[in-house]
């Protein structure tokens, strides 16, 4: 029996309406919001943090790829959580184990202890993904995956946006401490309630068998989606890490329109995300994740190569195709690999993109500032997400008479 099974498998209805299905996906919003808003948040808190514990822009960029590494290894080690109990219990125990991180992170004193503190965060937020998908998948129709997905990822597209506010709104009446120690107090009473009221992911996980890993591993299209999501997650997460960095130091912006801006220009985020949602069901996950990336690829190239005025409508223009990647994306996962690989496809990729777009792009980026130019490393970070979008033309993924069966 396969890890993730569709709704329409368990059902004679498999023509209920996706308003009807998508329900407890909701719940799944509000956890993966709060996972997500806990990494983001360290953008706007970064040039504090930065001054606070004196260290370098390139020191600083590491803590996302600390927090990346730790991601990495928790959605490695989600298949053998997940199959030695449930999907709903590993949901269960990365919410509780966010809570903890940040409130440990409130109070730690060096660097030192603060790199050991983001690798936990990272760590405890990787092993949510691969369950959530499982989950999603399971209740929700084979038609209605990309809108399910998209749904999902309003989580951190709202992330994106709030994180900003959320950190100027502490920084100016308490402190960067007191931001991380709110967001675990959240964290765990929201873990509270999912285990009260939350629905679904109530089966095992699969096992990462040599089998399934080394079906995986000949599966061409498989290894193009990891980098794919690597150069996905840069559009995103890269740049956003170092974004406020860039526009403070470099630009001389100051922080509090750096810090709004940057929140302004994910405003259209939840928005673009759930017509991403559509697209991809319309148009196909492969034409849509070629749109996104060329597109976000010269703009990303442009907020390097831009100054003064222009820089600040480049800011706003530059994710605003970025969020179509991710449900095109996880439904072209789905899509290439049989069910019972599904949930470890998603704990092979995602690592392994957010180690590249979320924890090495940043960190070459800040040593590029540390090096003059915050600019030059956002132009070559440009170029590779629109070789990335070239690539993506060799995407094969089954037409959708092969779905269907």
């Amino acid at each position: 029996m396969g890890d993730i099974k569709s709704a329409a498998d368990e059902s004679p209805l498999a023509a209920q309406s996706f308003l009807h299905q998508v329900g407890p996906v909701v719940f799944l919003v509000v956890i993966f919001f709060l996972n997500f808003v806990s990494r983001m948040i360290l953008a706007p808190l970064l040039p504090t943090i930065e001054k606070e514990l004196a260290i370098s822009h390139g020191q600083a960029g590491f803590f996302f790829f600390l927090i990346s590494a730790g991601y990495l290894a928790g959605l490695l080690l989600s298949g053998f959580l997940s199959s030695r109990s449930t999907h709903r219990s590993a949901i269960t125990a990365s919410g509780a184990g966010v809570g903890v991180s940040l409130l440990a992170l409130s109070v730690a004193g060096g660097p030192w202890t603060m790199r050991c503190g983001f690798f936990a965060l990272g760590f405890a937020c990787g092993v949510y993904m691969p369950s959530a998908i499982a989950t999603i998948t399971s209740l929700i129709d084979r038609q209605h995956w990309g809108k399910a997905i998209a749904v999902h990822e309003l989580a951190p597209n709202l992330a994106f946006f709030s994180a900003p506010f959320i950190a100027e709104l502490f920084l100016r009446w308490l402190t960067w401490r007191a931001a991380l120690g709110a967001l675990g107090a959240a964290a765990l009473m929201v873990v509270l309630a999912f285990l009260r009221y939350g629905r679904g992911g109530d089966f095992p996980g699969e096992p990462p068998t040599a089998s399934v890993v080394g079906l995986l591993m000949r599966t061409s299209s498989f290894w193009l989606m990891v980098l794919l999501f690597g150069m996905g997650v840069s559009v995103t997460v890269g740049v956003y890490a170092m974004l406020p960095l860039y526009l403070i130091n470099e630009r001389q912006m100051d922080s509090s329109w750096a810090n709004t801006i940057v929140a302004l220009s994910r405003f259209h985020g939840p928005f673009l995300g759930l017509l991403g949602g559509w697209v991809s069901d319309r148009l196909g996950p492969k034409r849509t994740i070629v749109v996104s990336l060329l597109f976000s690829g010269v703009l990303t190239l442009l907020l390097g190569w831009t100054s003064g005025r222009g820089l600040s409508a480049v800011v706003f223009v530059q994710p605003l195709l970025a969020v179509w990647f991710f449900p095109a994306g996880f439904a072209a996962l789905a899509m290439i690999t049989p069910p019972q690989a599904r949930n470890l496809s998603v704990g092979f990729t995602v690592p392994f993109g957010y180690l590249i777009g979320g924890g090495a792009i940043p960190t070459f980026i800040g040593v590029m500032g540390d090096a003059g130019s915050f600019a030059f490393g956002l132009m070559v970070t440009g170029i590779l997400i629109l070789g990335a979008g070239i690539a993506a033309l060799r995407l094969k993924l089954p037409d959708r008479s092969q779905l269907s069966t």
